[in-house]
């Protein structure tokens, strides 16, 4: 079972031998078994792969993340055909009612902001009580829009004179780089579980590849910003740009712990399981079967 990824940030050639990743750089080789990785961050434009690696990691239901310039995210290559039921989920996926989309959405946004308050208090932040409140009013579908209440709330008590929409804060950088690995995480989860990304329960953008994964990745979200936030210095950047070191930590979060009922899990295990149990709602009608991470505060 895969449990483990790779983030390679030096010049290498990655090929594939004998069930491994090979991956040669100057220093010389590292092997490791292919059926260990879950996912893999090309995070520096002197790195190239072999076809027959990319088969093999395709077929072994491996994401690869792939990095611009700047070192953000912006791509990921998924596997297709994972699962044996591929077909038949696929169409229960598509006739999915709107009332259980709302009644899913609502699920997602409530535990989204319990996790936010959970947050905050692991951090020592104020505001818990208030995010708590508002997740009692979250209704179906959210047609009051809690969620956005939540957020301004959220990052207005997480950091001090914070804007979410401010490109050049070394903070959203981690935040960007953050959502973009969890987001494949969820991507790859939904992928094997038989079904698509793409079709959304209130995302819905027709240009969208991964409507469900922005759907679903809603409560993994608090998880990327706790550790942006101890990354950071414990919220307070001293510097603008990313570093090697910055990447690697955020490039690791799906390795982070995550509770599941009763349960303590990685977050790539979260995934996993929260995809198969949104098949079971899928078949089921209800929404009670889905199951979502909570925020597990760290000693």
């Amino acid at each position: 079972m895969a449990w483990r990824g790779l983030h390679v940030s030096k010049p290498s050639r990655l090929s594939f031998a004998d069930g491994q990743i090979v991956i040669a750089q100057d220093d010389g080789n590292v092997r490791l078994a292919l059926e260990d990785i879950a996912w893999v961050v090309i995070d520096t434009p002197q790195a190239t792969l072999t076809s027959s690696l990319l088969s093999a990691c395709m077929a072994a239901g491996i994401a690869i993340i792939t990095t611009d310039e700047t070192h953000t995210p912006s791509g990921v290559a998924l596997p297709f055909h994972r699962h044996f039921r591929q077909g038949e989920i696929a169409q229960r996926q598509i006739a999915i009612s709107a009332p259980l989309k709302k009644r899913l959405w609502q699920k997602i946004v409530i535990a989204k902001i319990e996790n936010q308050a959970s947050v905050l208090e692991a951090l020592g932040r104020m505001g818990a009580e208030a995010l708590r409140a508002m997740a009692d009013h979250v209704g179906s579908g959210d047609p009051d829009n809690v969620e956005a209440r939540a957020a301004r709330h959220y990052w207005g008590k997480l950091w001090d004179g914070f804007r979410r929409e401010d490109d050049g804060d070394v903070r959203n950088k981690l935040l960007n780089y953050g959502y973009a690995v969890v987001r494949s995480g969820v991507a790859r989860a939904l992928v094997a579980a038989g079904l698509i990304p793409s079709i959304g329960l209130m995302h819905a953008s027709g240009t969208n590849a991964f409507n469900l994964a922005d759907d679903v990745v809603e409560p993994f979200r608090p998880f990327v910003d706790v550790l942006a936030w101890r990354t950071a210095e414990n919220g307070r950047p001293s510097q603008d740009a990313l570093t090697v070191e910055h990447r690697r930590t955020m490039a690791g979060l799906l390795l982070d712990g995550a509770k599941l009922g009763e349960d303590e899990v990685t977050l790539l295990v979260a995934a996993e399981r929260c995809a198969e149990s949104l098949v079971r709602v899928i078949e089921s009608g209800t929404p009670d079967p889905l199951v979502l991470p909570s925020f597990v505060r760290q000693q």
